[in-house]
């Protein structure tokens, strides 16, 4: 068994509820849950308000100081005015405190997982004999020896940026993970296709709708960013999405965000970046709602044509793929994404890549060491 310590973010609480807008904040969550069912011990620190599955939760801020770093309604779904600078003072107190805490606890051997970078580099720092680990890089500003990248796309993406030519061996790909209770299986009874996240340009609710408008069906919009809406307009700060066929329906929470996935004609994720994983498209999978995205980033890893979705290049080939979802299985779309990206699927990729990099504590083992060489 392993000792896990899990550091989160001055931005949030660890909390499914409040924020789960917020994807990394999820993902500290998950991981704990994850690790602890797996019979791990599993340390926490994070902000007042965190509702976590873990061996013990040390509260390093509370949610007075959130709120007077930052100024924006973040819980309810709005962004806050923060940067992921070390040198901003709400960084500096989180991870000082957090370096003060885990010294109270952490023994040999143990691991420190960090999900910010380089922006909490200085936690890493002050337990030079301890592995620290980057257990969820889905960003571009690598800092750590051990990184786990959410994607196969999004590893070569930022190796390609650092300039790193050859593989590095202790490095993983692991993709998001999930608990399908919070995303069962919907009743599929909607009339709508659905676009759920940030009203942004490189994310293309707007070719959504007009692939909408162009086959004659309705498009609900759920999500962060919107400004101003009018009849037939929806707008935020970087455009406008207009129709009479669209709609906003606010931020969704768990069971909101469950309910429209479970009962839409599919999910459009039209992102034109590339997409180090956009969960979004794998929760509405595990409703067994289908989905259209571009061909970019992780999809290729991710969507199968004719399967779980289609990944389309084209205004042609969206309106066909759209025409065409209903043809689909929901359960077979489901089953998959809970084989691929649930809590169950992802504890023993992460295991054994723990693994793998405790045995580096032993004299004698690297790379060649033939006890490494499980694939369970």
């Amino acid at each position: 068994m392993f000792r896990f310590h899990v550091v989160g973010f001055p931005h949030t609480a660890t909390s499914k509820h409040a924020f789960l807008h917020c994807g990394y904040t999820q993902k500290v969550l998950n991981f704990c849950k994850m690790m602890l069912a797996r019979g791990h011990t599993v340390y926490h620190y994070g902000g007042e308000g965190s509702d976590v599955e873990c061996t013990e939760h040390a509260q390093i801020a509370t949610r007075a100081e959130r709120e007077g770093w930052f100024k924006s309604d973040w819980d309810k779904g709005e962004f806050p005015d923060m940067e992921f600078n070390p040198g901003k003072p709400y960084w500096q107190t989180f991870n000082s405190r957090a370096v003060m805490a885990i010294h109270d606890r952490i023994q040999p051997r143990d691991f420190i997982c960090l999900i910010t970078g380089g922006t909490q580099r200085s936690i890493a720092d002050a337990f030079p004999k301890n592995p620290s680990v980057e257990y969820g890089v889905g960003y571009e500003g690598i800092s750590l020896p051990f990184r786990c990248f959410e994607s196969r796309a999004w590893q070569h993406h930022v190796y390609g940026l650092y300039g790193i030519r050859n593989g590095v061996w202790y490095d993983t790909v692991i993709g998001n993970y999930y608990d399908p209770t919070d995303f069962p299986m919907g009743k599929r009874q909607g009339d709508y296709f659905l676009f759920l996240g940030r009203l942004i340009q490189r994310k293309l609710p707007h070719v959504a709708a007009d692939v909408c408008k162009r086959i004659g069906a309705r498009l609900l919009i759920a999500g962060q960013g919107v400004t101003l809406k009018e009849p037939g307009k929806i707008y935020s700060r970087e455009l406008c999405v207009v129709g009479d066929h669209v709609e906003h329906v606010g931020v969704a929470n768990v069971e909101r965000r469950a309910e429209l996935l479970g009962n839409a004609r599919a999910l459009f994720v039209m992102t034109q970046y590339i997409a180090p994983f956009e969960g979004v498209h794998i929760e509405a999978n595990l409703c067994g709602c289908p989905v259209i995205t571009t061909d970019w980033g992780v999809f290729p890893e991710t969507v199968e044509n004719g399967v779980n979705g289609y990944r389309v290049r084209t205004m042609g080939e969206a309106m066909w793929a759209a025409q065409n979802v209903a043809k689909l299985n929901p359960d077979r779309i489901r089953e998959r994404a809970i084989t691929r990206f649930s809590l169950e699927a992802a504890a023993p990729q992460y295991e054994e890549w723990f693994r793998r990099i405790d045995g580096l504590h032993v004299p004698g083992h690297d790379w060649y060491d033939q006890s490494a060489g499980r694939f369970e």
